[in-house]
């Protein structure tokens, strides 16, 4: 009985590793798609791959670099 509970702990906590792997890599590219206007996605695309060149993008900091290069550039950037 130990060793099912164990074996079942055991998937499951693979199973949720793997998943949130998976989000992880989808999120950039789902919040991408959904919120930047088709002719700017290249510019931001480049400058994602700039600002984080690892394998695993780390969302947050990279989208708040992109935040600022684009407030830098539209002339709305904050003091």
């Amino acid at each position: 009985m130990f060793e099912q509970a164990l074996a079942v702990t055991a998937a499951t906590t693979i199973a949720l590793l793997v998943l949130t792997e998976i989000a992880a890599a989808v999120l950039p590219m789902v919040i991408v798609l959904l919120f930047v206007p088709p002719h700017e996605r290249d510019g931001l695309a480049r400058l994602l791959a700039a600002c984080d060149s690892s394998r695993r993008l780390r969302l947050w900091p990279a989208l708040r670099a992109a935040v600022r290069a684009r407030r830098r550039a539209t002339g709305h950037a904050r003091p």
